[in-house]
């Protein structure tokens, strides 16, 4: 129970001096992302496999408990296109109802995450991966548009890359000219849709003018009414979803994914409003948040959710500056369905595709691969890998495969940081002189001094194995100071081959002296009982006290013994 006191939603924060002034902010901004919201909640139902009530009733439901629990202040939650891919998977390999499941099961991973204060930890993913993920996604949806967009006759599509392609490409020959011509008339609305007029959203425009012409004009396109039948004019009723505990294994993973890439999207929707807001958020209480909101959506027919970028963007832009904007786009939407939901059965999906192909375009941020000549080959490789394994496999392995690549890169990269230097004349004043001993000279000293530099962590311990040659009986040395004061950190392993360098000394009546180990080393030293073995005077503060204990007594110059 200590959890629960950290347990607080910003909207308490926010209410503190909250005047009138501020409400009238908030409700426009909220009432102008409710109507934004509504064209992309039913498209991205539809393009997710399911129906266009749905994405309202997510909306709805998700979006009112993200702005009620969340931590951040301005943080919109909904259905959004990166969950389109992997719940098209679920619904076409596990049905509708297991999905609900997979849902609820991703929200109490979420809430489970948020308790367990795992929040910050999201912040590790490299950028690389998420950036090969999300253009992945964008070409995932891109894809999934092509069938309304040009209006294909095709029963279902596949949810496996390959397949959808092979059956897109068979379906060409049925292309619609009239949801063609509508969808190309919708796409060129929002995407030029000036600025200046930015309170009405370009999506908005080219619902009500993309259904007007199809209407006015009586094009022959497929509508949400032909398809679904048209839209409840209210909340579906509280219902269980029956739950068949012989069938939650093989629900595990894709209900992981689905929490994995909610905790994922809605921690970077918050971090790009706080640089937008000059705010901070707060992770923990964020994932608790999204927990519960993937808990309560499915008890009305609705699915995962997440914190939309977009959509929190123009709240930000709208003026909205705490969660009250957030409640009031919900219950802008709840408006819509109690008292327009009949008109919606004339909305085109051809004009609902549209408006998702460009929010895909923009998602994918393709000007990236232009510049990607510009960074390391660790970060292109990293990247194009993710987005090369969203595109053919799916999410999960592309972040699996995304962050195994960027950790043995990283792992590379700071085993070469790492450096063993032999101070190859020491001294008694523990510094480097000028005058270094020129080579092939000295070889015969009995005292070694050493400096580490970096990281002794698993990838670099090998650094140490060069000075197990010293401790042979046949070699001249006697004493082997190492110099840690530039070593930042020590791992098991690398502690493993000191303790091994000292057995090996010890053996052959030799010593091991270790100087200015750092908090964290001595620390390990200390816990592992290390230091207790080594001895309490072949620990040292300083080189010039290792050496006047070994009884040495030369100058010292620095050369690098090598990587």
């Amino acid at each position: 129970m200590a959890v629960w006191p950290r347990f607080r939603p910003r909207l308490l924060d926010s209410l503190d001096g909250y005047n009138g002034s501020r409400l009238g902010t908030d409700v426009v901004a909220g009432f102008t992302v409710g109507v934004l919201a509504l064209p992309l909640a039913m498209a991205f139902a539809i393009a997710s496999g399911m129906s266009p009530a749905s994405g309202i009733v997510t909306a709805i439901i998700a979006g009112l408990v993200i702005s009620v629990f969340g931590g951040s202040r301005v943080q919109i939650g909904g259905p959004t296109g990166a969950f389109i891919v992997i719940v098209y998977g679920i619904v076409v390999q596990y049905g509708v109802a297991n999905l609900l499941i997979c849902t609820m099961m991703a929200g109490v991973m979420l809430l489970a995450m948020g308790i367990a204060r795992l929040g910050t930890w999201i912040r590790f993913i490299p950028i690389s991966v998420i950036s090969g993920f999300t253009k992945g996604i964008a070409v995932l949806i891109l894809l999934s548009q092509v069938k309304e967009f040009f209006g294909l006759r095709i029963e279902a599509l596949p949810a496996e890359f390959f397949a959808k392609v092979e059956a897109l490409w068979a379906g060409l020959p049925t292309t619609n000219p009239q949801s063609v011509a509508l969808g190309i008339a919708c796409v060129l609305l929002v995407a030029l849709w000036p600025k200046r007029w930015r309170i009405v959203p370009g999506p908005v425009v080219a619902l009500f003018a993309g259904t007007g012409a199809a209407v006015a004009l009586g094009l022959d396109v497929e509508t949400i009414g032909s398809r679904f039948g048209g839209i409840p004019s209210g909340l579906p009723p509280f219902a269980l979803p029956t739950v068949s505990f012989a069938e939650l294994g093989p629900l595990f993973a894709p209900a992981f994914t689905i929490a994995l890439l909610g905790a994922i999207e809605s921690l970077l929707s918050a971090t790009v409003a706080d640089n937008m807001i000059d705010d901070r958020h707060d992770p923990n209480q964020e994932l608790i948040a999204q927990g519960l909101a993937n808990l309560a959506a499915p008890l009305f027919g609705g699915f995962c959710a997440t914190g939309a970028i977009a959509r929190t963007s123009t709240n930000v832009r709208m003026g909205g500056r705490s969660p009250i904007a957030g409640i009031v786009h919900a219950l802008t939407l709840l408006l819509v369905v109690l008292v327009a939901a009949p008109a919606a059965r004339y909305i085109p999906l051809t004009v609902l595709s549209a408006i998702l192909l460009v929010v895909a375009w923009n998602m994918g941020e393709w000007g990236e691969f232009r510049h990607l000549r510009r960074y390391r080959f660790n970060y292109q490789a990293v990247l194009l890998a993710t987005f090369v394994l969203t595109v053919v496999f799916d999410l999960t392995v592309a972040v699996q495969a995304g962050l195994v690549l960027a950790a043995i890169f990283f792992i590379t990269r700071m085993s070469g940081l790492t450096q063993v230097r032999e101070l190859e004349t020491p001294g008694t004043d523990g510094a480097a002189t000028d005058q270094a001993t020129p080579a092939g000279t000295g070889a015969a000293r009995p005292v070694r001094v050493y400096e580490l530099f970096g990281s002794l962590f698993f990838g670099a311990a090998n650094k140490i194995e060069p000075l197990l040659a010293l401790a042979e009986p046949t070699h001249p040395a006697k004493v082997i100071v190492l110099d840690m004061q530039k070593l930042i950190n020590i791992d098991t392993t690398g502690l493993d081959m000191l303790s091994t360098l000292h057995r090996k000394l010890l053996r052959n009546d030799k010593r091991l002296f270790i100087v200015g180990a750092n908090a964290q080393p001595r620390s390990l030293f200390e816990r592992s009982g290390f230091a207790a073995t080594l001895g309490a005077d072949n620990l040292c503060d300083d080189v010039a006290t290792a050496l006047l204990r070994a009884g040495a007594g030369t100058s010292s110059a620095t050369a690098p013994m090598g990587d």
